[in-house]
């Protein structure tokens, strides 16, 4: 039989996903499974996208230009005006793709050689591990502490880790799987690196909308200085609630990073015409909805955050951002905790699936006590949760009591 590449052998797999089956197993047993390993809302999508969705009247799905229909570009352009304060050009500084994915998959492709290195704090969103491994590309961590909420490591920290194949930064703000904002001041130390040594910045910045009491989001784009530098990566799946249109984008000030990526876009033909039309209908989504949004993501976290903090030996920082929370837990290995759960654990038959937080790190050994929750349920269920962590925990046979 043929054999199969060794990046497919290296590629990751995902501990979002990693243990569905189990989850699964668990489901056609009868119990009720709380899923606060994946960041699917169930926040409505806007009423205005889904009536535009149901009305559509078109008589043959076309491909788009490779950039996405001119018309959403404009709408874009608009938003980042009014979201970010920055002024672009609707035709060769923003690229409609497939998903916040695509975009990052681009400008890794855009930007970077096989064999080049990129440095992310960590922990961070495990699929940038995959990505890397399809641009055969290397990912140097600096690591962030559960002490501190994991504010920005020192900046000592990522100039130590810079070589001659080092070529980006990446960064994910608010972040995935932390909940932390970088402030302004935090961002402009990243600058002076950036600028010292000549590197991408490229920004995730897809949960820019959920910022809580009161904190700021500064915007990579508003760097001064950094125009040639900043490669944005944004999407539609948790601003609207509309993980399943599979529409970004990739946006920069690089006029020539936009007409190389364009290239692989098409390569790739087009971006979705529902997600696309869906996207640019979601652009008038009025601010109530943000409103409404950003409250019930505050009430969540309070509930889930607040409630692990009063279970005995959770340390659970308090997320400004997005809507993920990583706790550590007293017990000895959170992939074996999280499996535990699914197959061998219920609480008037209910239990909990997780992500373990190692598979957020790139440094081996670590995270081994550390999850993610993704405050994404409802109230009850998250209070439900919570509570049938408090009693796994009582039980769990590799309970660390360090």
């Amino acid at each position: 039989m043929p054999s199969i590449s060794n990046k497919a052998i290296a590629m990751p797999a995902s501990p979002i996903r990693r243990l569905v089956p189990y989850a699964e197993a668990a489901k056609n047993a009868g119990k009720t499974v709380y899923h606060l390993n994946i960041g699917q809302p169930d926040i409505e999508t806007p009423a205005n996208v889904l009536e535009k969705m149901k009305n559509l009247d078109l008589k043959v799905v076309e491909y788009s230009h490779s950039a996405g229909f001119q018309s959403y570009r404009e709408g874009l352009a608009n938003y980042y005006k009014k979201a970010v304060g920055v002024n672009l050009d609707p035709n060769d500084e923003i690229m409609v793709t497939t998903g916040g994915s695509e975009a990052l998959v681009f400008a890794f492709q855009t930007c970077l050689e096989p064999g080049d290195e990129i440095i992310i704090p960590e922990p961070f969103y495990a699929n940038y591990n995959g990505f890397a491994k399809t641009s055969n590309i290397n990912v140097v961590p600096v690591t962030a502490k559960i002490e501190n909420g994991f504010a920005l490591p020192p900046i000592e920290e990522f100039r130590k880790k810079i070589t001659p194949k080092t070529k980006g930064i990446l960064i994910c703000n608010p972040g995935n799987p932390t909940g932390y904002l970088y402030t302004k001041e935090e961002l402009e130390t990243l600058k002076e690196v950036v600028l010292e040594h000549d590197l991408f910045l490229f920004a995730d910045e897809v949960y820019r909308e959920f910022c809580y009491e009161g904190a700021v989001h500064t915007s990579a784009l508003t760097l001064t200085g950094l125009e040639d530098n900043v490669i944005l990566v944004d999407s539609v799946s948790k601003r609207y609630s509309m993980c399943g249109a599979r529409v970004g984008a990739l946006v920069s000030k690089n006029k020539e990073v936009m007409a190389s990526a364009l290239k692989f876009g098409q390569a790739r033909l087009s971006p979705p015409t529902f997600g696309q039309i869906a996207g640019e209908e979601a652009l008038n989504t009025p601010q109530s909805y943000f409103d409404h949004v950003v409250e019930e993501y505050v009430e969540r976290r309070d509930i889930l955050v607040d409630g692990l903090n009063q279970i005995e030996g959770v340390v659970c920082p308090k997320p400004q951002g997005a809507f993920y929370a990583i706790a550590k837990l007293p017990i000895d290995d959170a992939d074996k905790f999280c499996q535990w759960l699914l197959e061998d654990f219920e609480y008037e038959n209910q239990t909990v699936m997780m992500a373990p937080a190692t598979g957020f790190y790139s440094t081996p050994g670590l995270g081994k006590q550390e999850v993610r929750l993704a405050y994404v349920l409802n109230k009850e269920a998250l209070k439900n949760a919570v509570k049938c962590l408090e009693e796994a925990l009582k039980v769990y046979p590799g309970r660390s009591y360090n």
